[in-house]
């Protein structure tokens, strides 16, 4: 019988409650009082209420101790999970900041809403060790993702891309469904870190590899790994520039951070190994195939692409596959560097689509040729871009480079011999340089290229500047001092409370 403290409960919720109590107080501002006013104001607004509620979950983060709560571990406090959750609000609270300049809808209060609702669904998603509740909250996620996507009605490319994101991921949510019921059939528990000792000998049976594959069917979804990426394209390129922010940054932390939690802890004993002359079967050589294919295929495509937009989504695929490297190498090292790896590339990634928000302006070309000249037309937006690109590339000293590095570090540090990954390292390293190429292109544009003589004036607002420079600042100040976000993730993870 689950027995539980309604005050321990609510102080549990209390991060995700403040942010769903914002989330309407931003509705009901928007609507009540400020619906005739100019859609600039009503944008300025929604984003303080928004950023405001995220400031006050993670200030309530910051004092709320630690503990589990409920017996099956429904919902649990850690340092991992609260770090993991003050990530997600500030990258949150960087997404409405870049959302004040954007002119795509007029229904302001219900756009800022869907926003604080994803989160708070993420937030949950990363503090659970329950297989259906990590089920509701990754669709929960989803079905705010899917509408944010289709929110700019003036654009036919946003609804395009968002029924895409929506049947494609609804086949996806099916096969994870069947995956996760299979593991509760065989295990009868839905408790992750019970689950591998109530699988038994059942995990070995042929229904829990097909349990284990039809899971990673699902996650291979939410992160964008090939060959389960066809929606990512479409949907960077069409969603609204917050939209694609927030898919490419939060969303994509919390679903790595659960793909990591739900192998490490559900499928603990059914590992397997990736390294040279020690193959056997698990998930790491699931994994270490979808990071091949991932880099390969998403290095490739994006030397072809003509649409920045396009070009960030494929470089996800790729990136995709790097964080994968960190799983594959299957020790607390590899976990370590694969999360600072995905909370770092959120950081930049969402501020590479800030800027491309500004060079676009008030029109939808997302071409090269919309950054042409930007070093003068919007100087502070270029020499951001300049960072992003850079620490995407993997150029020291930003943050990429760190965090690529610690991820070929946890490759040659495999469990079975230190060499065994050396095939994975390598080809991460020629990849590597292969995306050095297409993120030139872009710094061409920018710093090279002219502008001509018809381009429109661009004049970002002072949160967006304001945004875009915390940002650059956070990539270069993280890798020159990655211990700054690294020591505490690490600390998290070795502790008791905050391991997986």
């Amino acid at each position: 019988m689950i027995t539980f403290n309604y005050l321990d409960l609510f102080n549990a919720l209390a991060p995700e409650t403040i942010v769903t109590v914002f989330a309407f107080l931003a509705l009901l501002v928007d609507l009540a009082f400020l619906r005739r006013s100019p859609n600039r104001t009503r944008r300025a607004a929604g984003a303080a209420v928004a950023g405001a509620g995220c400031v006050a979950a993670m200030v309530w983060l910051g004092f709320q101790e630690g503990g589990t709560v409920f017996n099956q571990a429904l919902l649990s406090i850690s340092p991992l999970t609260q770090l993991a959750k003050q990530v997600l609000l500030a990258l949150t609270v960087f997404t409405v900041l870049l959302s004040v300049d954007s002119e795509f809808t007029d229904h302001v209060g219900e756009f800022f809403a869907l926003v604080l609702l994803a989160t708070v669904s993420m937030m949950v998603l990363v503090s659970t060790g329950n297989l259906l509740l990590i089920f509701v909250a990754l669709e929960m996620t989803s079905l705010c993702l899917y509408i944010l996507t289709a929110f700019n009605k003036r654009n036919l490319q946003s609804s395009e891309a968002a029924l895409k994101y929506f049947l494609v991921g609804s086949v996806s949510a099916a096969f994870m469904l069947f995956g996760l019921s299979w593991l509760y059939g065989l295990g009868n528990t839905l408790d992750l870190e019970q689950l591998p000792a109530a699988l038994g000998g059942a995990g070995r049976e042929p229904i829990f590899y097909v349990a284990l594959v039809m899971t990673l069917m699902g996650f291979g979804f939410k992160i964008a790994v090939v060959p389960f990426h066809l929606w990512a394209p479409d949907a960077y390129q069409g969603a609204p520039i917050p939209a694609a922010a927030l898919i490419a940054s939060g969303s994509k932390v919390a679903s790595f951070f659960v793909l990591t939690r739900v192998m490490i802890q559900g499928f603990a004993g059914a590992e397997g190994s990736a390294g040279w002359r020690h193959l056997t079967p698990g998930y790491l050589p699931t994994l270490a195939v979808l990071a091949v294919l991932s880099m390969v295929i998403g290095n490739l495509a994006a030397l072809t692409q003509k649409s920045v937009r396009r070009l960030l989504a494929y470089s996800a695929i790729a990136h995709a596959g790097y964080m994968l490297v960190g799983l594959v190498a299957g020790n607390t090292l590899g976990t370590t560097a694969l999360l600072f790896y995905v909370m770092t590339y959120a950081l930049t990634v969402i501020g590479a689509f800030g800027v491309v928000g500004v060079a676009q302006g008030q029109g939808t070309d997302d071409s090269f040729a919309a950054f042409a000249g930007l070093r003068k037309r919007a100087p502070v937006a270029a020499g951001c871009m300049l960072v992003f690109i850079l620490s995407l590339a993997g150029v020291p000293p930003l943050v990429g480079f760190f965090g690529k590095v610690q991820l070929l570090l946890s490759a040659l540090h495999s469990p079975l011999d230190e060499l065994s990954l050396l095939w994975l390292v390598i080809l991460t390293i020629v990849m590597s340089t292969v995306s050095l190429y297409y993120y030139l292109q872009v710094l061409k544009q920018i710093f090279v290229a002219e502008a001509p003589a018809d381009a429109p004036a661009l004049s970002p607002s002072f949160q967006a500047q304001l945004a875009l420079v915390l940002l650059a600042l956070l990539v270069v100040g993280l890798g020159c001092a990655p211990g700054l976000l690294l020591d505490p993730l690490a600390a998290a993870i070795q502790s008791g409370l905050g391991s997986f």
